[in-house]
């Protein structure tokens, strides 16, 4: 069964429900203040090729969410979060 973001928009908070496909528009209850006005979001994925040298390359989309192409929050974006 697949994980769906979400978040809350009376606390602001994130969060992840692992549900079926045909469930993810079903009502969500926020985990943090128990609000019932949640939405579902789009899921940032990050793909990876692994070449020929050993190299491993980026496809796009970023690994981390920091807007760069880290693979995974070691860029220095990344760490001035943390």
């Amino acid at each position: 069964m697949p994980y769906y973001e979400y978040v809350c928009s009376d606390c602001k908070s994130p969060f992840e429900l692992k549900r079926s496909m045909k469930d993810i528009d079903e009502p969500a209850i926020c985990p943090e203040c128990h609000g019932d006005q949640v939405a579902r979001q789009i899921s940032k994925v990050a793909a990876f090729a692994h070449g020929e040298s050993g190299s491993t390359t980026s496809l796009g989309g970023g690994g981390c969410g920091c807007g760069s192409s880290c693979g995974g929050g070691s860029c220095g974006s990344c760490a001035s979060r943390n």
